[in-house]
C-alpha cells in the first residue's frame, strides 16, 4: 500500500513507463504541441493507449478515450503531461475526460503552456474525479526540455550538426567524411526535426538533398530552410528539383526578377527577410520568424560560416559533432577547429558516443 510520504503504488509507475515510452516515440512530430503518451486502465487491465498524433492532433487523451468508449467509466487515465483546459483548435481535453466519467487521473508533469498550466486538477477535482501529479517527474524533465523552452521563449528549440575528418576539416565539394552509421544518425536527427536550416553555399557546392532516408521514415523529412540573402542558389540543385518533397522555403532579400519567377514556378516559398546594420539577416530575429511559421524543433546543417555565426550569438540549443577517423589532404578543404573549440567555450556539457559508429566518433554539446 502507498504511504501519505509515497502517493503512488508500483502498478502506477508500470502503467506511467508505459506512457511515457509512448511519448517518447512521437518526440518530434507534434507540430506545436508536446507529445503526450495516455494509458486507460480498469480493474488492473489496460483498456487503451493513445499518444499525440503526427502534427499535434487529435491528442493522446482523444485517441485513448475513443478506443475504449463506454468502459471509460470508472477507469484510471494515466498521463505523461497535464491535461490542457482550453479551446484551441480543438475542445479542452478535460471536457473529454469528465464526459467519459474517468475516476481517476494521474499526470507526470505540468503543462508550461500558460492556458493550461496547473488548471487541470481544479477543474477535474470539482467534477469529482481523483487528480494527482508527479509521477515519475524525473523522467519527463528530458521528454518535455525541447517544449518547456519552446513554451517559454516562443522560439524554436535549436540543433546544429557537422561532420569532419580527424584533423577536423571539412570538403568544400560533395562528398562524405563519415561513415554510414554516423549518417544514420544524422538521418535520424533530421526525423526528430521539423525544420532543417543551411545556406545557399551549402546547397550549391555540397547539392544535399536534405532528406530522412531511414527505410519507413522518408516521409517525416523536415522542411527545407535556406538562407540566400541575393538568390545565388543553383536552379539545378536537387532540393530546387525536388521542391515539394519535402517542402523548401527560401529566405532572402533580393529583387532578382528572373530567380523569384523560376523559383515560384517550382513551388519554392520564397520569404523576404530585412537586413540588419551590417547588411546581413539579423539571425534572432530569422529563427524567431521561422518558429512563427510553424517549426518548433530546427536542425541547422551549414559550412562554417554559418555555423559560427550561430554559435556566437548562443542559439544553438544542442550541438553534434561527427568526427571520422579519416585524415583529410584533399586541397578543397575547409578547416573548423575553430568551431569545435568554440563549442566547447559555450556548452557546459558534453557527451562522447563512440558506440555503433564503428570507427567515427560523436560529441553531444548540451
Amino acid at each position: 500500500m502507498p504511504t501519505k510520504k509515497n502517493r503512488f503504488t508500483k502498478k502506477d509507475r508500470i502503467y506511467m513507463n508505459l506512457a511515457i515510452n509512448l511519448a517518447k516515440n512521437q518526440k518530434g512530430l507534434t507540430g506545436l504541441n508536446p507529445s503526450v503518451g495516455c494509458v486507460i486502465v480498469k480493474n488492473d487491465k489496460i483498456l487503451s493507449y493513445g499518444v499525440t498524433n503526427i502534427n499535434g492532433r487529435p491528442h493522446a487523451e482523444t485517441i485513448a478515450l475513443n478506443k475504449s468508449k463506454k468502459e471509460n467509466i470508472g477507469s484510471t487515465v494515466y498521463l505523461t503531461l497535464e491535461p490542457c483546459s482550453h479551446f484551441g483548435k480543438t475542445p479542452p481535453c478535460t471536457n473529454a475526460l469528465i464526459k467519459a466519467k474517468v475516476k481517476k487521473v494521474i499526470y507526470a508533469t505540468e503543462d508550461q503552456d500558460s492556458r493550461s498550466f496547473k488548471k487541470a486538477k481544479n477543474i477535474l477535482k470539482s467534477k469529482k474525479i481523483i487528480t494527482k501529479s508527479g509521477l515519475l517527474n524525473n523522467k519527463v524533465k528530458d521528454l518535455y526540455k525541447n517544449y518547456n523552452y519552446i513554451k517559454k521563449n516562443k522560439f524554436p528549440y535549436v540543433i546544429g550538426k557537422i561532420a569532419s575528418s580527424s584533423n577536423f576539416f571539412i570538403l568544400k565539394n560533395k562528398s562524405h567524411i563519415t561513415n554510414e552509421h554516423s549518417r544514420k544518425v544524422s538521418h535520424l536527427l533530421r526525423y526528430q526535426n521539423q525544420g532543417i536550416l543551411t545556406s545557399y553555399k551549402t546547397i550549391n557546392s555540397d547539392n544535399p538533398e536534405l532528406t530522412c532516408r531511414i527505410n519507413g521514415l522518408t516521409k517525416y523529412s523536415p522542411i527545407r530552410l535556406v538562407v540566400d540573402k541575393n538568390l545565388k542558389i543553383n536552379l539545378n540543385s536537387y532540393i530546387i528539383k525536388n521542391s515539394n518533397k519535402p517542402k523548401t522555403i527560401i529566405f532572402h532579400n533580393s529583387n532578382n526578377s528572373f530567380k523569384i519567377k523560376n523559383l515560384k514556378k517550382k513551388g519554392i516559398k520564397l520569404i523576404r527577410f530585412s537586413l540588419d546594420d551590417n547588411n546581413y539577416f539579423d539571425l534572432n530575429k530569422l529563427f524567431k520568424k521561422i518558429y512563427e511559421i510553424g517549426i518548433c524543433n530546427l536542425l541547422v546543417e551549414c559550412g562554417k560560416t554559418l555555423t559560427h555565426s550561430i554559435i556566437s550569438k548562443n542559439l544553438f540549443n544542442e550541438f553534434y559533432f561527427f568526427k571520422s577517423n579519416e585524415i583529410l589532404n584533399n586541397k578543397y578543404k575547409i578547416n573548423i577547429l575553430n568551431i569545435k573549440n568554440n563549442l566547447s567555450m559555450k556548452f557546459r556539457n558534453k557527451e562522447f558516443i563512440n558506440t555503433y559508429l564503428d570507427k567515427d566518433s560523436l560529441i553531444r554539446y548540451y
